[in-house]
């Protein structure tokens, strides 16, 4: 069963067409979002969140329908969300944000203490539980938002760019996280850092200019670029840039006409 099932969306800024008519199902596993800025994938992301309604389109979340209010209460409860910068108070300790993010989720209060506990474990930060969040470094901060978007162990994941500011050996025991959360849930990660796509995800969905212009695994894309000579140090990111290429090829032969 697809946990995320979206249908011709579209989602506009301005002028901008972030999102143009996308279809994309998703199921259990770890799935990385990718493509260069401005492609879609924060708006696609907000989209799938619930914090942002599209112009068009149909988005469905565990089986419910995301354009009604009938179910979303209960979507929003099995849902954790990760944006690229996310508001805290300051003045809360880590151990009372991620509690505080928990009675946001509804989560029974008997459940709470463990699940923080928890939560801040697997992101490492046991020792720092009761320190207050200002007085964190970025990197910590930023696993500290990871520990509010796990707290209560979500059937969907959504991060946007969780790797940010988190050093080689913290990112090494993230993936350990997000393969371990996958077995279980569908995680979506929205990262430029094709390398952590290639060590953790199950599948790739790469977006350009608001549509897919590539979906498949990371083994596959690897092999894509094993038979090309763009740029790029590992074949997976010649994958990527050959990918994009062939994308956006069609649309480059329509101009010339």
């Amino acid at each position: 069963m697809s946990s995320i099932r979206v249908t011709g969306l579209r989602v506009r800024h301005r002028k901008t067409l972030a999102l143009d008519s996308l279809d994309l199902v998703l199921g259990t596993g770890v799935h990385g979002l990718l493509g260069p800025n401005g492609a879609g994938k924060t708006s696609l992301i907000r989209v799938l969140a619930t914090v942002a309604r599209p112009d068009a389109g149909r988005v469905e979340l565990l089986g419910e329908d995301t354009a009604g209010h009938r179910g979303l209460a209960g979507v929003r409860r099995r849902l954790g969300y990760l944006p690229q910068e996310f508001g805290y108070y300051p003045g809360f300790t880590v151990r009372e944000f991620v509690a505080y993010v928990a009675w946001l989720k509804e989560m029974p209060a008997a459940d709470v203490p463990a699940a923080v506990e928890r939560a801040v474990a697997r992101v490492g930060l046991t020792d720092r539980i009761d320190a207050k969040v200002r007085t964190l470094s970025g990197g910590m901060v930023r696993r500290v938002g990871i520990a509010q978007a796990v707290v209560n162990d979500p059937a969907v994941l959504l991060l946007d760019e969780p790797t940010a500011g988190l050093d080689p050996e913290q990112r090494v025991e993230f993936r350990e996280l997000l393969r371990e959360l996958g077995v279980s849930a569908t995680v979506v990660v929205s990262t430029h850092l094709v390398e952590d796509v290639a060590a953790a995800c199950t599948e790739v969905t790469l977006l350009d200019a608001g549509r897919i212009a590539y979906q498949g695994t990371p083994e596959a894309l690897t092999r894509l670029g094993e038979a090309s000579d763009g740029p790029g140090d590992h074949p997976i990111e010649r994958g990527y840039t050959a990918a994009l290429r062939a994308h956006r090829a069609p649309a480059a032969r329509e101009a010339v006409r």
